[in-house]
C-alpha cells in the first residue's frame, strides 16, 4: 500500500493588471501584477527566450560620446599646411625679386663700367691729341702789317692765300692735317685776315649781322693777347653768309684790322681761345 501523501503546492495567484500600452504604438504587452503586491511585471509570453525557454532581456545600447579629435586634427593638419604654403610662396616670391634686384644691379654695373671706359679711352685720347699738338708752332704775319703773331698746334696745316706783298688785304687757312679747298662752306679751324680797312669799318660791317632779326651774333668786348693787353670784338653765331657756327674776334692793327675766325666754336674753341692768348703785334 502506497502510504505516500500527495502535497498540492499552492500557486501564486497573480493579479492581472491592465495592459502596458508600449512606446510609439504597436500591441499592448500585459502586465502581471504578482500576488502580494510588488513591481508589476511584463507577461512572461512577451520576452523574448533564448532556446531551452530561458527569457533574454533586450537593454538599449547605451549612448556613445562623440569623438572630435579627428577632426580637429584634420583641421591643424590643414592649417599647417596652407601656413607651410604661404611661406613657400613667400619665399619664392623674395628669391625672385633679389634675382631680378640682381640683374639689374649687374645690368647697371656693366653699363657703368662700360661709360667709365669709354670716358677713359675719350680721355686718353685727348690726352693724345693734346700732346701731339705741342711744341706750338710760331705764326708771323707781314712785316709791314705789324707782323702778327700767335702759337698753333703743330698738328695744324697752313695756307697762305693772299700774302699782302702788293698791298691790299693779308689772308691764310689752318686746319689739323691738310687744308681743304677754301671756301665759304669750308670749315677751317683758324681763318686769319688782315684788312687794309679801319677798325671802325669793319666794326660797322658786323654790326649788320649783330641786328639781324633772324641769324643774329652775339658781341661783346674782350681782352686777348699776352697779358690781355689787346682789346677785342668777339663774335659768336653763324658766320655771315655761311650756316657754320663759330666765333670771329677783331682788333685794330695799326690803321688795319685784324679778323680771327673759328667755323667751328664747338671743335676748335678750346684751341681758339689758347690761341688768342698768345697774340702778339707790333705797333
Amino acid at each position: 500500500m502506497d502510504n505516500r501523501q500527495t502535497f498540492q503546492v499552492p500557486q501564486p495567484q497573480m493579479q492581472s493588471m491592465p495592459p502596458v500600452q508600449p512606446a510609439g504604438g504597436g500591441q499592448p504587452m500585459p502586465v502581471v501584477q504578482p500576488a502580494g503586491g510588488g513591481q508589476p511585471m511584463p507577461s512572461m509570453s512577451h520576452f523574448q527566450t533564448a532556446p531551452g525557454g530561458v527569457p533574454v532581456v533586450t537593454q538599449a545600447a547605451p549612448a556613445v560620446k562623440k569623438d572630435n579629435s579627428g577632426l580637429i586634427k584634420t583641421i591643424a593638419i590643414i592649417a599647417l599646411s596652407l601656413l607651410a604654403v604661404t611661406f613657400i610662396g613667400l619665399f619664392i616670391w623674395k628669391a625672385i625679386e633679389a634675382a631680378e634686384a640682381q640683374s639689374d644691379l649687374d645690368e647697371k654695373i656693366d653699363d657703368a663700367v662700360a661709360e667709365a671706359t669709354k670716358e677713359q679711352a675719350s680721355k686718353l685720347e685727348k690726352q693724345f691729341a693734346e700732346r701731339e699738338k705741342d711744341p706750338f708752332r710760331e705764326f708771323s704775319g707781314p712785316t709791314d702789317y705789324g707782323q702778327l703773331s700767335f702759337k698753333y698746334p703743330k698738328t695744324w696745316s697752313i695756307y697762305v692765300a693772299e700774302s699782302a706783298i702788293s698791298g691790299g688785304d693779308y689772308s691764310a687757312f689752318f686746319n689739323p692735317i691738310q687744308v681743304d679747298t677754301v671756301g665759304k662752306e669750308t670749315i677751317n679751324a683758324l681763318r686769319v685776315m688782315i684788312k687794309d680797312d679801319s677798325f671802325d669799318d669793319v666794326t660797322a660791317e658786323y654790326q649788320k649781322y649783330v641786328e639781324d632779326d633772324d641769324e643774329p651774333l652775339a658781341i661783346e668786348s674782350v681782352s686777348i693777347g699776352v697779358d690781355d693787353k689787346i682789346t677785342a670784338n668777339r663774335y659768336t653765331g653763324t658766320i655771315p653768309d655761311t650756316e657754320m657756327y663759330g666765333i670771329i674776334v677783331t682788333f685794330k692793327i695799326r690803321d688795319k684790322t685784324a679778323i680771327l675766325e673759328t667755323d667751328s666754336a664747338k671743335t676748335f674753341e678750346e684751341d681758339f681761345n689758347r690761341l688768342l692768348s698768345t697774340v702778339t703785334f707790333n705797333e
